[in-house]
């Protein structure tokens, strides 16, 4: 079971880990691709020892088994640092979203209001100039995640957002 990780001890206070909740179907489509990852590389070497055996002059099927490994490790890595690295984390600062191996990273002080949205259940996060991020944690932890947020940066306003408001707003 995942939980929240605080790491202590650095110059800026505590470092707060939330991972990512993903929807089962998420979860099932990112173990599948790993296991067809393998697949993908369990044939190519079943190929590639076939092709050993034979003519081993061709430069095109060298490339092609190259690729094709190639390709084959490099989706496993991507789908399982998915898997295993898809975080928020906050900082004194900062606020990192970490997605496998991709990582973006918003200053505190542009984040304008935090809403929980009652009627989705979501809790989202509004930045200036308009653009918005959904927070996709276990719902037992947006009040943490909230509350970490407006300590390290307590000009953020918090606002809760009834079903009927949110269906509102879905309108407009």
């Amino acid at each position: 079971m995942q939980t929240v990780r605080e790491k202590t001890g650095n110059a800026d206070g505590a470092v707060k880990r939330y991972p990512f909740r993903f929807s089962p179907l998420i979860c099932f489509l990112l173990v599948l691709g790993v296991a067809l990852c393998l697949v993908s590389f369990g044939l190519t070497t079943w190929y590639f020892t076939d092709f050993l055996k034979g003519n081993l002059s061709s430069p095109y099927e060298w490339l092609k088994y190259i690729l094709l490994y190639g390709v084959s490790c490099a989706g496993a890595v991507l789908f399982l640092a998915m898997l295993i690295r898809s975080e928020y984390v906050l900082t004194a600062e900062k606020l990192r979203i970490r997605f496998g191996l991709i990582v973006s990273s918003y200053s505190l002080k542009s984040i304008r209001t935090v809403k929980h949205l009652r009627g989705s259940d979501k809790l989202a996060v509004y930045f200036e100039r308009d653009k918005y991020m959904v927070i996709v944690v276990k719902p037992a932890w947006y009040e943490d995640f909230v509350k970490s947020l407006l300590e390290r940066n307590p000009k953020i306003a918090f606002d809760f957002v009834t079903a009927e408001e949110e269906q509102n707003l879905r309108k407009k």
